[in-house]
């Protein structure tokens, strides 16, 4: 895709000694272009003068250029990222290198240290959008300028610079040209950041690796007792923060976290994230994505941006089978796509494989926390093929909807998970789905509210638990976790 940019030559490249110093470099460049930004934005609001072409040209998001040149045969790795796909220059901007520290040391060190790869940083060709320099925006309505003043001095998010190219495939590769060393570029970051903090209600900085997803709110009360029980045993959880960045710390008596708990407007936000973070940098986020496809889809195009280590879709959904009892559970281990809102993407044939380490760590945390194991977890937990449909009344399709269940051998139905594992597979997030049979619509046990509450009372809290074992049991393996199935022939180096 062809990227827009503004006049100006860039500063060459230099040559980065360390992983750690190609990101020092990387945070001195992108602070520069940000208080170049910024403080131009904030001219203009006072005196109404426009940057000059030469100040403008400071307004670029840093870029990371990495060259392997190989002497000899290549180096062999089992490792599914960290790698290079043949010789070349691979390249990408950068936006934030401080707040993703972690993860591009995570990235560069094995190609310095295994591929004797070069570092170079620069200044790239991607102008920083204004609104992107500014935390809420409350500051740009100083002087009475409007938007459209602004976007005529200033640069802004365009459509040119915003995109999934990589990530789907359509890009070029050209004789001696820069080639993708990650999925998204600075520009598309800084885009999913904002909408981030825009659906979930707290800022993007709180986003943890492990992720839970879920489509109902009894999730997210056991989710934060869970939390607030975690932080007050002192067990590594710094804080918690809540919709509108509300955060609870051990500094506050029980009484001060209820009051602040209680006071949460959650429902301002379309897609409400709670986090429990931990100082260890290894916390867990749960998002109540609500129900259907087009959230499922839209929350995780935001959230892998972040590279997350995993996410998994805790829920309920429709048991198919006359063996199923309400409170039993389903290991997705296939999925029959009928959500209808990915398939340009991610055509229809494509296969989207279950990923081993998900699944067997799964079934061990079913089994750990509900202590269910031989026959009895298999009467608990039945493993099979889950239905993702975006028509919320299926069941009045049900002439047309009942040879496609029968010849998919499905198990169970629902409106998110097959979404979820869409999308996890072409953003190069694992991924997996546990769910609760909460009603058997083909056997006439439908939900009704005295039996749904009785239901949710007892099952909610269990199920829950189960998710945050699973992850507990991921962490341990995180090095075989992002697994080969996920990566291409041809794969940007960066996980």
């Amino acid at each position: 895709m062809q990227r827009s940019s503004h006049g100006g030559s860039a500063k060459p490249f230099e040559k980065a000694s360390s992983p750690a110093d190609a990101i020092d470099r990387l945070a001195r460049l992108y602070g520069q272009a940000e208080d170049a930004l910024r403080g131009a934005v904030e001219r203009f609001l006072e005196d109404n003068v426009p940057p000059t072409a030469e100040a403008r040209a400071k307004f670029r998001y840093p870029k990371l250029r990495v060259t392997y040149d190989p002497e000899g045969v290549p180096p062999s790795s089992p490792r599914a990222f960290a790698k290079f796909s043949e010789p070349g220059t691979y390249a990408t901007t950068v936006t934030h290198p401080e707040e993703f520290r972690a993860y591009l040391i995570e990235q560069l060190a094995p190609l310095v240290e295994e591929f004797g790869a070069t570092i170079e940083v620069g200044v790239g060709e991607h102008e920083i959008p204004y609104p992107y320099v500014f935390e809420s925006g409350d500051e740009l309505g100083r002087g009475g300028a409007t938007a459209s003043e602004l976007a005529r001095f200033f640069p802004t998010p365009t459509l040119a610079t915003i995109g999934d190219e990589i990530a789907d495939g359509f890009f070029d590769f050209q004789p001696g040209a820069e080639r993708p060393l990650a999925l998204f570029d600075a520009p598309r970051v800084d885009y999913s950041l904002r909408r981030l903090v825009h659906y979930t209600g707290s800022d993007w900085r709180a986003m943890q690796p492990w992720v839970l997803l879920t489509n109902y709110h009894r999730y997210v009360d056991q989710f934060v007792r869970w939390g607030v029980e975690q932080l007050q045993k002192g067990e590594g959880v710094e804080k918690l923060v809540l919709p509108g960045n509300v955060v609870l710390d051990s500094r506050l008596t029980a009484a001060e976290i209820e009051a602040r708990i209680a006071g949460i407007v959650w429902h301002r936000f379309q897609m409400p994230g709670y986090h429990v973070v931990r100082s260890d940098g290894h916390g867990v986020s749960l998002v109540n994505i609500g129900v259907g496809p087009a959230n499922a889809k839209t929350i995780t195009d935001h959230i892998a941006v972040l590279r997350p280590h995993c996410w998994l879709m805790v829920g309920h959904c429709a048991g198919l089978r006359q063996s199923q009892l309400i409170g039993d559970y389903v290991l997705a281990h296939a999925y029959l796509r009928q959500d209808h809102i990915l398939d340009d993407a991610v055509p229809l044939d494509m296969p989207i494989p279950a990923l081993a380490e998900i699944q067997v760590a799964l079934q061990e945390a079913v089994a750990l926390v509900t202590g269910d194991r031989g026959a009895a977890l298999k009467r608990r937990l039945r493993t099979g093929t889950v239905v993702t449909n975006d028509d919320r009344n299926w069941e009045l399709r049900w002439a047309q909807e009942r040879r496609r269940i029968n010849l998919s051998r499905a198990i169970a139905v629902d409106m998110e998970s097959a979404t979820l594992a869409t999308q996890g597979f072409r953003m190069r997030v694992p991924y997996g789905t546990l769910l609760c049979v909460s009603d058997k619509p083909l056997h006439g046990e439908i939900k009704l509210p005295g039996a749904a509450n009785a239901f949710y009372e007892r099952a909610v809290g269990e199920h829950l638990q189960i998710g945050l074992a699973a992850l507990d049991l991921l962490r341990g393996q995180k090095a075989t976790l992002h697994s080969r199935k996920l990566r291409s022939f041809d794969e940007p180096p960066f996980r």
